[in-house]
């Protein structure tokens, strides 16, 4: 994670760098005019899906403090901030709101959980729009963390679980990124959506059958409520065409032609060209 995160603030600074030296250099200026409409992109990506970004910055940085605490420490904060049963009959709305916050396992897989954000939930964040995406977040989180706990109390009355189950710890991002995953996947086109219903089958079914956890039951149950969810959506409102941001952004003064990736609205169209840096 540390070293992701080095990683991207290094590229960072040589953009800025090269676009500095580019007033002056000419060999900066021809990678600053030959990368520009990538970063633009980028940038443009970036701000189509506000809320997607948003989340993926608070639980990077957090999940980040895990990985310079001690073990202990983390352990009581994700003891105290799960959505077990203590939690959830004695504050609710905290405990659901404080699991969200935090990648499961100190940390383990951060990098995968950013990658499937910033691609598909964020696509599916441009196609529906903001408020309908966070909708389709939360009612991945919440109804998917109430129905794994209506299963954890029937199996404790049954006698089938241990008294523990009622304080383990159950923290993550994971039901909100599959809800949106759910969402993307049902409005795609062709094959993307087979691709999608695949790797979605594969990647919280899967778990079930081979690891048969009450959390991987969980993550189904958050695919489900978020499918729903997003299927009522759209049928109360069409979904709304991507929007191209690109135009609204500053063209440095050493840009180039525009030579990056068009627009993208449902996988595999391309928007128009446009012209100018960023």
């Amino acid at each position: 994670m540390a070293a992701m995160i080095a990683v991207g603030v290094l590229l960072v600074l040589v953009w800025y760098g090269l676009r500095g030296l580019g007033r002056w250099w000419g060999l900066a200026a021809r990678w600053v005019g030959w990368v520009s409409p990538w970063t633009r992109w980028a940038h443009a990506w970036v701000l189509s899906a506000p809320a997607t970004f948003g989340y993926v910055v608070v639980f990077s940085v957090l999940t980040s403090v895990q990985l310079a605490a001690p073990p202990r420490l983390v352990d009581l904060l994700t003891m105290l901030q799960s959505t077990n049963l203590r939690n959830l009959h004695r504050a609710p709305l905290r405990a659901l709101l404080h699991s969200a916050l935090w990648v499961a396992d100190k940390g383990a897989g951060l990098p995968l959980y950013v990658l499937v954000f910033v691609s598909v939930v964020a696509w599916a964040e441009r196609r529906y729009g903001t408020p309908r995406i966070v909708v389709v977040g939360l009612a991945g989180h919440v109804l998917g963390t109430l129905l794994t706990a209506l299963v954890e109390v029937r199996a404790l009355e049954a006698g089938r679980a241990s008294a523990r189950l009622a304080v383990t710890t159950d923290v993550g991002v994971s039901y909100v990124m599959v809800a949106g995953c759910a969402a993307a996947v049902l409005v795609m086109r062709g094959w993307w959506r087979v691709v999608g219903w695949v790797l979605l089958g594969v990647g919280v079914v899967g778990p079930v059958v081979w690891s048969r956890t009450l959390w991987d039951l969980g993550h189904v149950f958050a695919t489900v409520c978020g499918l729903g969810v997003a299927w009522v959506l759209v049928r109360v409102a069409p979904l709304r065409r991507p929007p191209d941001l690109r135009g609204c952004l500053p063209v440095p003064a050493c840009g180039g032609r525009d030579r990056g990736p068009g627009a993208v609205g449902a996988p595999g169209e391309v928007g128009p060209p446009v012209r100018g840096g960023g």
